[in-house]
């Protein structure tokens, strides 16, 4: 088997194109495509503008953007700054060859080096591989608290 070398890096501005692309191809795979209404300028003006809200990391394979994590800082006040993953997502040709483990690793490094009290993300009950994917972390999966959103 041929071994992949795949690159972890900060996204830029430019790269917000692809990932407006793998965030769709998320939403399909979730069953909610019709529920996408951000934009590429928004996440432009959203993650590189003045007072960025997100940070967000891509994987690449031969200089193809490949994958994405976009993260932020949240905080509890039981336990101070937390690191939250917002989305992250291989494509589908690159799944099951490393790149998810290097992207999902570089997140958890990074909540390591910036010295959070809590790495934490959401998963669909139903979304069996992205479990299975995070069972192979020892990650905690709570069953107890339900989510609450308001639409605006």
């Amino acid at each position: 088997m041929t071994e992949i070398n795949i690159h972890i890096r900060n996204a830029k501005a430019t790269d917000m194109n692809v990932v407006m692309d793998l965030i769709k191809e998320l939403a399909v795979y979730e069953n909610a495509a019709d529920q996408v209404s951000n934009t590429v300028e928004n996440l432009i003006n959203d993650g590189f503008g003045t007072n960025p809200a997100f940070k967000c990391i891509v994987a690449e394979v031969e200089e193809v953007v490949v994958g994405f994590a976009l993260y932020y800082t949240s905080y509890s006040t039981w336990k101070g700054r937390c690191l939250y993953l917002e989305d992250f997502l291989v494509t589908e040709s690159w799944r099951r060859k490393g790149v998810g483990v290097a992207l999902f690793d570089k997140v958890y490094q990074i909540a390591k080096e910036t010295k959070v009290s809590r790495f934490e993300w959401q998963v669909l009950d139903w979304n069996e591989p992205a479990l299975n994917f995070y069972k192979k972390f020892n990650a905690e999966m709570d069953a107890e608290w339900i989510n609450g959103k308001l639409r605006l």
